[in-house]
């Protein structure tokens, strides 16, 4: 059996954190392949160490020193290092990594340090054989990662030792040069990693025991989700369930390797399993009809209303037109007969919104155009819905029996999720009424 396991910032945070990773990986031989995230934070008070180098990097390019930000960097390191024993020479990895720097290094080089020291402290502490995530993590020029030659550099190390260690968050473009991935990216390192060396299981290390039913911040101690397949993993990430980076998912559902979600710190919690499919699984341990609620805040909702919109031909496409044209990106499009309605992220369209409704007005000679702002979007997601009718008439029962307006409703054909619009003021209201109907209640019966 061969696991890759990705430990998160917190898993590494300091040297405590450093001994549980140890005791993880030393605990199954299977663990062979090891990927490390940069150092978070230790307390609330404390950084990230990838937030600091961004600040390094902006006071760098505005002229401002950057001595006191450097210098918690190398002493959360150091304290590390003397706490274990190590013997990193860390006073030559800082002495140059300040030359570049100086030299006017790029921003990717310079962010992706945290990932490569927390890397060679971690590869001596596990006695593993370190290597240098810009050595295997190869990237094509238009930005996506070349599985074939990352293949090929990956297999010729793994050859050289029993157990290896790459950071997560980077890699080089094919001319050398240091380029970072989007935060949470050493999930997508893992995830890679595991596509090539074909995995028969993809460990997440972090600090929360799996994904949860809803949000611990709204809802009281909510319910695990002990097995989740990949389409509703992707629905509840989309809304708002950042355990994991979206773009992990793609390389190992390739190849239906399933992603396992621990926790450093509860280490008899078997977090959650994500798979293609668990309908095997789902036989003996029949799941809730619904499997997880997430959901975000700050959408707006345009609606344009035209007699009998909907049997013209091209309507819809010109609408949308409108949006494509200001570089507005949509999240969903419910219509009626006389009414199409746009709904989008208000960061997204706050500065070309007039633009838009000038190219509406123009294009769509609507009747009218209502804009509405302040609205949430929450997902209701389960594989199971499909199978309890009466899920839909259910939710808009419960929310009418507590007073919260539906501003919008779309409901997939596969009957997977259901996305409710309402307005940011009853959101969590909203998300606190459904766990209570089709969560709590159902464990009472």
């Amino acid at each position: 059996m061969i696991k890759v396991a990705k430990f998160g910032g917190s898993s590494v945070a300091n040297a405590d954190q450093f001994r549980k990773v140890k005791h993880i990986v030393e605990s199954d031989p299977a663990r062979k392949f090891i990927v490390t995230s940069a150092c978070g934070k230790e307390s609330h008070e404390d950084h990230k160490v990838t937030d600091l180098l961004y600040l390094i990097e902006a006071h760098v390019k505005y002229g401002v020193s950057y001595d006191s930000l450097f210098q918690l960097i190398v002493d959360k390191y150091q304290r590390i290092e003397d706490a274990l024993g190590l013997h990193v020479d860390l006073k030559r990895e800082f002495d140059h990594i300040r030359e570049l720097i100086d030299r006017g290094e790029s921003e990717d080089y310079l962010v992706s340090r945290g990932e490569y020291l927390t890397g060679r402290l971690l590869a001596e502490y596990l006695q593993a054989r370190f290597v240098d995530a810009a050595d295997v993590i190869i990237f094509k020029y238009d930005g996506e990662i070349d599985m074939e030659r990352t293949g090929q550099k990956l297999r010729e190390y793994a050859r050289q030792a029993d157990r290896i260690l790459v950071p997560g968050f980077y890699g080089a473009m094919p001319n050398g040069t240091i380029k970072v991935m989007s935060r949470g990216g050493s999930d997508v390192t893992g995830s890679v990693i595991a596509n090539i060396v074909n995995a028969d299981v993809y460990e997440n290390w972090t600090d929360v025991s799996g994904f949860m039913v809803a949000d611990p911040r709204i809802v009281d101690h909510p319910l695990g989700i002990p097995r989740i397949t990949y389409a509703e993993l992707r629905e509840m990430s989309y809304m708002g369930a950042n355990v994991l980076h979206d773009d992990a998912v793609f390389p190992v559902r390739q190849k239906n390797i399933p992603i396992n979600i621990r926790n450093t710190n509860d280490l008899e919690s078997p977090g959650t399993m994500i798979m293609e499919d668990c309908s095997e699984q789902d036989k003996n341990d029949p799941p809730h009809a619904i499997t997880g609620i997430a959901g975000r805040k700050n959408f707006t909702v345009i609606t344009v209303a035209k007699a009998h919109c909907s049997t013209m031909v091209g309507y819809l496409r010109n609408l949308l037109q409108c949006f494509e044209d200001c570089g507005v990106s949509i999240e969903s499009a419910p219509t009626t007969v006389d009414t199409m309605s746009v709904i989008v992220e208000t960061d997204k369209i706050r500065k070309q919104l007039y633009e838009v409704i000038g190219l509406i007005k123009e294009r769509c000679t609507p009747d009218d155009i209502r804009i509405e702002e302040h609205i949430s979007q929450i997902a209701i997601v389960g594989r199971e819905m499909r199978n309890q009718p009466g899920i839909s008439g259910a939710l808009l029962s419960e929310f009418g029996r507590n007073h919260i307006n539906i501003r919008t409703i779309n409901q997939s054909s596969d009957e997977l999720s259901i996305v409710v619009g309402v307005a940011d003021r009853e959101y969590e209201k909203a998300i606190q009424a459904i766990y209570a109907k089709f969560i709590r209640e159902e464990r009472k019966r």
